[in-house]
């Protein structure tokens, strides 16, 4: 009865059976022994017919915790001759793809990482690192060497710090599906080369892409423009606002010097003025009030227009104004806001894009945010692949119940 118990729980048929259950109360373990019927013939995949039992092997595998206890299942294991001599060893399909796993103890690992740092679930598990961060590496090259990319014509493309130094990953995201498809090492125009054929690998093709949301780095422009031919590149609005109040902050802190009056309004300036309390909003408001005399406030409104410029939707209108927007910023005397005119001219066709594409970098924007997070809670990750595990795991959506039936 206790062994039907077990076979029961555990989701065992014929001819797999429970042939013993062990408790050891001093290591808090328990083991269940595995065995198959005597005279069992096996099949084996792309050979026909069933095939009689060479010899066995006992292994080990480590299972879910039976309440607060180890749990580990002791399977002996058939080995069988096929008609052409070889010998094959034959598992049952509840053994997991790394030695020593169920299926069931991979799929807790594979969603606890998800959430966790390989660290802390290797604590609760009770495994290393080592062996948690295996599991997890394992399922995610399995899912990315079957991924499908046929379908990817939308991509954001940008790079993440990984270690310190100069040190970068660029990620690849598919925006229609709001996920992570490549990684790679780098930050220059080789990394889309890479991507490019990356997709050519997986059912894909460069020309299929026809938006790509980038930064304004020349390596990029220089990548997408020879290895993706079809892509109509746009510039995230939020960098070019983002560029903006960087030339915001460099009038205010030149102007302060000689007028202290601006101290203490930084991050006034900086904020929306929605966002701001009604004391914030009355000191801004003065502020703005001086735009006559105070370069600052100058900057301020020119910010602020450029942002309703490219919150419109009439492409004809977009491009009529921001020139016009150029042309008196360099009249001005407001010299930071010149650079960022300059650098709106200079990739006028990408940022006017936004109007019709309205592709933003702001999913990859966010999961840089959790990454960094995750690196900070595991104090750090230093090899490639780990970060690339750790991303996909992430973002990447990765479709794991091909392998895994428990890996929902």
């Amino acid at each position: 009865m206790q062994n039907q118990l077990f076979e029961s729980a555990l989701g065992i048929s014929k001819p797999w059976s429970v042939r013993g259950v062990d408790f050891n109360v001093a290591e808090k373990t328990l083991t269940i022994r595995i065995d198959f019927a005597a005279g069992t013939r096996f099949a084996v995949a792309d050979v026909e017919g069933a095939h009689p039992v060479h010899d066995t092997q006992t292994k080990r595998l480590r299972h879910l915790n039976f309440f607060q206890h180890e749990c580990f299942l002791e399977v002996r294991v058939p080995r069988v001759r096929l008609p052409d001599g070889r010998v094959v060893l034959v598992e049952p399909d509840w053994v997991g793809k790394l030695a020593g796993f169920t299926l069931l103890f991979e799929a807790l690992i594979l969603a606890m990482a998800q959430q966790m740092t390989f660290a802390a679930v290797a604590k609760l598990v009770g495994e290393s690192w080592h062996r948690v961060h295996a599991v997890c590496s394992r399922y995610v090259d399995l899912a990315l060497a079957e991924a499908d990319l046929s379908a990817v014509t939308a991509v954001a493309i940008d790079e993440t710090s990984c270690r310190r130094g100069h040190n970068y990953l660029t990620i690849a995201a598919d925006m229609n599906e709001r996920k992570v498809v490549f990684v790679t090492e780098g930050k220059d125009a080789k990394t889309v080369a890479t991507f490019a054929e990356y997709l050519a690998e997986h059912q894909g093709a460069p020309e299929q892409v026809r938006s790509v949301s980038i930064d304004m780095s020349p390596a990029f422009i220089k990548g997408v423009t020879e290895h993706l031919p079809n892509a109509r590149i746009t510039f995230d609005k939020f960098h070019v606002v983002a560029h903006a109040s960087g030339a915001v902050d460099q009038m205010r802190r030149t102007e302060q010097r000689t007028d202290p009056s601006l101290k203490g309004l930084r991050w006034k300036l900086l904020k929306d003025r929605e966002s701001l309390s009604d004391e914030g909003r009355a000191d801004l408001d003065a502020l703005i009030a001086q735009a006559a005399t105070k370069r600052t406030a100058r900057a301020w409104l020119y910010r602020e227009h450029l942002r309703e410029i490219l919150d419109r939707k009439q492409i004809n209108v977009v491009s009529a104004m921001l020139k016009q927007w150029c042309t008196n910023v360099l009249r001005s005397k407001v010299e930071p806001m010149k650079d960022v005119a300059r650098m709106i001219r200079k990739h006028f066709d990408g940022i006017v894009a936004w109007t019709q594409t309205r592709q933003t970098n702001g999913f990859i924007e966010a999961l840089n945010g959790l990454f960094q997070a995750a690196k900070r809670k595991a104090r750090g990750y230093t090899r490639f692949a780990t970060m690339r595990t750790v991303l996909f795991l992430i973002a990447g959506k990765l479709d794991f119940t091909k392998f895994n039936r428990y890996a929902a």
